[in-house]
């Protein structure tokens, strides 16, 4: 395959007109992927019995693929819609006391903590919360100073949405697991972003799209569950499976389309085929590339980072509320996400394969034109 670089963008169908910057978000499909998750539905639609039949099965294969791409059994993984479904599943089977504690951080998924909230409403628990320093400092601390007698679950993101931080979740699952607090993990932007062996981490569940950096198609993604958390654990979605088991019953909940994890392997391979780890590698420093050039070209500031998203710091006169300032952009031909974190603004890039540094130079341009 060509290199990756904007040789490379054939492989999509993104509009060649839009300066697509914001991999991180939603991903894109390419066009073979794509072809797999068609054959897939005409596999199901030419004899839907009997596909439906073969489904577990298949869905077995796939999750083989997917766990030696993550250093995991297959038989621990289990297919959800996304990870915001996989942290649904976990947090929905929690029994709480009144009076328990879950902990969250205060950088984390905002429909994660949403569902953190109202589980912890219901049973008159209530949501704690650990600070994460901001660009940089000890998140193990903060997280092993918000732990209490009352915790009940600690909720981690292996890579913050808003703020492209890649925690040390394997640091911090020790100091959980030392104080007896299971540890579920939101690594929504892990797979593809960045080199991942799951079992290794030491934590409970770990959840994470294969639709963002991994490239399959919307709809796919999985939930990790350790041996000794399965029993017990349910899917958003209770069907026939009830009581026979962790795979009964996240494999079946009803009749829908499987074809996006289907296709998991097939994104897996297109995957490699682009290079695997030297190809994060590379995205990883385009992104610190782009965000020093951005930076020097509105005379601002970007943060360190470790993973192919970076944030740069929007001009101070920019003073409009974030989502604002998005709109505007995705107006003017480009989907670069804007945050407001610590009373700024922050315009978050993605640099994926089909990106190259003058994409960066291009979005400077728009923003600058945009903010004037």
């Amino acid at each position: 395959m060509t290199k990756p670089g904007h040789a490379v963008r054939a492989e999509w169908r993104l509009d060649p007109e839009f300066l697509t910057v914001n991999h991180g978000s939603f991903g894109a499909a390419p066009v073979r992927v794509l072809a797999a998750q068609e054959e897939w539905r005409r596999q199901m639609e030419s004899q839907p019995t009997r596909f439906m039949s073969r489904l577990p099965e298949a869905l077995r294969a796939a999750a083989s693929v997917l766990g030696q791409f993550l250093g995991a059994r297959g038989e621990d993984i289990a297919f959800v819609d996304n990870a915001t479904s996989g942290c649904n599943a976990v947090l929905r089977s929690l029994t709480l006391e009144p009076d328990d504690e879950i902990l969250v951080l205060d950088h984390g998924y905002g429909a994660v903590r949403n569902t953190v909230r109202y589980v912890a409403e219901r049973a008159g628990a209530r949501m704690t919360e650990a600070r994460v320093p901001f660009p940089e400092g000890d998140v193990v601390e903060r997280v092993a100073a918000a732990l209490t007698s009352r915790t009940r679950l600690a909720v981690l993101d292996h890579i913050t949405s808003a703020s492209a931080m890649v925690l040390p979740v394997a640091e911090i699952a020790a100091v959980c697991r030392a104080a007896c607090v299971p540890v579920l993990v939101d690594g929504a932007h892990g797979p593809g972003q960045i080199g991942l062996d799951v079992s290794t981490l030491g934590v409970d569940w770990y959840t994470g799209n294969c639709h963002k950096w991994l490239c399959a198609p919307k709809g796919s993604a999985f939930l990790w569950t350790a041996p000794a958390r399965q029993t017990g654990l349910h899917p958003v979605t209770i069907s026939h499976g009830l009581g026979k088991g962790y795979l009964e019953e996240f494999d079946w909940t009803g009749t829908r389309d499987p074809s996006a994890v289907l296709s998991v392997p097939a994104a897996i391979a297109f995957h490699q085929d682009l290079g695997g780890a030297s190809m994060r590698a590379r995205n990883i420093a385009l992104a610190a590339e782009a965000a020093a050039l951005m930076a020097r070209l509105l005379n601002t500031e970007a943060p360190p980072g470790e993973a192919a998203m970076r944030l740069v710091r929007l001009p101070a006169q920019a003073g409009t509320e974030a989502l604002a300032v998005r709109a505007r952009l995705l107006a003017a031909g480009t989907d670069a996400p804007v945050h407001a974190i610590d009373g700024a603004l922050w315009l978050r890039l993605s640099a994926f394969a089909y990106n190259e540094l003058e994409d960066y130079e291009r979005l400077a341009g728009i923003v600058r034109e945009q903010l004037a």
